[in-house]
Formats: C-alpha cells, sequence, structure tokens
C-alpha cells in the first residue's frame, strides 16, 4: 500500500478500490491495513470479498466504526477471490 497523507484534503474524499477488504490484523508491521487507512483519513473503501480466511478478523468492522463507509460488490467475489485462492488453504 502507498503512504497516504493524513494532512492531503483529498484523502478524506477519496475511495479505494480493492479486490479484498483491507486486513484489521497484521503480523509483519505493526498497524494493520485497516489501521493505516483510519490514520490517513480515507473515506470510503469498496471491495469485492471479504477476508476468506475464517480465522482472519474482519477488516470492514474497525473501519466501518471509524466512520469509513465500506460497500461490498460481491458479483465480483468470485473473481476477486480466483487470484487469491491460497488464503483459503
Amino acid at each position: 500500500m502507498s503512504k497516504l497523507d493524513a494532512g492531503d484534503p483529498q484523502v478524506a474524499t477519496a475511495t479505494l478500490y480493492v479486490s479484498l477488504e483491507p486486513c484489521a490484523h497484521r503480523a509483519s508491521r505493526p498497524r494493520s491495513c485497516a489501521q493505516l487507512l483510519t490514520a490517513a483519513g480515507i473515506a470510503r473503501v469498496v471491495t469485492a470479498r471479504r477476508t476468506p480466511a475464517p480465522d482472519a478478523p474482519d477488516g470492514a468492522g474497525p473501519l466501518a466504526a471509524a466512520g469509513v463507509t465500506v460497500l461490498e460488490l460481491s458479483e465480483y467475489g468470485p473473481a476477486a477471490m480466483a487470484p487469491n485462492l491460497h488464503l483459503l488453504g
């Protein structure tokens, strides 16, 4: 993910489009994608699929709780999962 500048006024009106919802837990760095997006002040996230791994924490919940609009376009879910099937393993 590129660095988002919370001071940039465009971020507060930006929409992020992602194939899978932003993670709520990240073992490889101190903050999750959901935390980074919230800190940056992004306004809206559009995803094709919620996190498919049953043991992964929900990323949409923390975003919504922080006031970020989260929209899932589930009709694109199968196409979004095709390159991410390893996440189900």
